[in-house]
């Protein structure tokens, strides 16, 4: 009896050494990680119009940097609380607006008209309206959810096109001019400081949400998507950690906008349309949802394909790009990231378990 029992507990001590040595292990930075950073970084030097011969596409690069931010933010509510959302757009242009009138209407005038002050004015008013929604979105089912975000995102919408006065309606808000970066790069027309600018705070977000992930409010994240009442027998109160997640990946979206806002300096109701929520899910799907890389690889992915097919055929663009979404639903479980993952496994430079 003894013997069993020092059995039982040194088996039940083995297994909890390991899981511990998988969370250790999964915050740890891995080779690729760096290599898929310091690419990123590379394709300033090989797309800044410095190499002969190779036309500059940092506008192109800042574009991708923005929607993988606004896709990421998407893959924290889904890929790892489970929350079904097609509202993430809504918060994209609000982020958009906040951005580009503290730049319009404070122009040249410190603090309003400084980027960093305009990102954080955007997340911050993100946030906010994603507090307060999301009361609304923890009730009812996934379905429920789904048309609640949706229609959210429909209001938000239709009140930036009524509200001509401080929007500009259709025509957009013109004359965003945010000052320098800094004080020290000015945004040019060819996207050098967009580019950089855009990459540096994709960066600091996302090494915040790799924390994220992998801290207690995250691990309770993942538990709550797989069971949320076996959860919340044990202790866990589900709906502030979904109203948490929900307030942090709507800030992300505001701050995602206001990149948009700021680097093209325009605001318009396109960046709070419903393509852009769908667009962006589209882009996790593409990548691989709950791997936070999904949303990242998902769009360059996606704004590439989309690229090349429209310079090819821009009327059957999006028929091209639904057919290789189906294939990719039907063949490639878990998006390019689960691709990648099993192959990397069969070749034996990972274990099942992802370590």
């Amino acid at each position: 009896m003894t013997m069993a029992l020092q059995t039982k507990t040194g088996t039940a001590t083995s297994t909890g050494d390991e899981a511990a040595n998988g969370l250790v292990s999964s915050r740890r930075w891995r080779w690729w990680e760096y290599a898929f950073w310091v690419v990123a970084v590379a394709l300033y030097f090989i797309f800044g119009d410095f190499i002969p011969g190779i036309p500059t596409k940092l506008m192109l690069l800042s574009e991708i940097v923005t929607i993988a931010l606004l896709a990421l933010s998407i893959d924290l509510v889904l890929g790892y609380a489970g929350i079904v959302t097609l509202g993430q757009g809504a918060f994209f242009g609000l982020g958009a607006y906040a951005a580009g009138l503290m730049a319009k209407y404070g122009a040249g005038t410190f603090p309003l008209s400084d980027p960093i002050i305009g990102l954080l004015a955007a997340g911050a008013v993100a946030g906010l309206v994603g507090f307060i929604t999301s009361f609304l979105v923890l009730r009812g089912s996934d379905l429920t959810r789904l048309m609640v975000t949706l229609g959210v995102a429909l209001i938000l919408a239709e009140l930036a096109n009524q509200m001509r006065w401080l929007t500009g309606g259709a025509d957009g808000l013109q004359g965003v001019m945010s000052s320098a970066v800094f004080g020290q790069w000015d945004f040019d027309l060819w996207g050098r400081t967009a580019y950089l600018y855009s990459l540096a705070v994709l960066f600091v977000l996302f090494w915040l949400a790799r924390r994220i992930v992998g801290s207690p409010l995250g691990l309770s994240l993942r538990a709550i998507k797989g069971n949320p009442l076996r959860s919340r027998a044990i202790g866990v109160p589900v709906n502030a950690r979904l109203v948490a997640i929900y307030t942090i990946a709507a800030a992300y979206a505001g701050i995602a906008g206001g990149l948009l806002a700021q680097t093209t300096q325009s605001a318009s109701p396109d960046m709070i349309a419903f393509h852009r929520s769908a667009d962006a899910l589209l882009i996790l799907v593409f990548g691989g949802a709950g791997h936070l890389y999904g949303g990242l690889i998902g769009a360059v992915f996606f704004r590439v394909m989309q690229d090349v097919i429209g310079n090819i055929t821009l009327q059957y663009w999006q028929f091209w790009l639904g057919l290789v979404l189906v294939l990719l639903v039907l063949f490639v479980r878990g998006g390019i990231i689960g691709l990648i993952q099993r192959t990397a496994v069969k070749l034996g430079y990972q274990k099942e378990d992802g370590a």
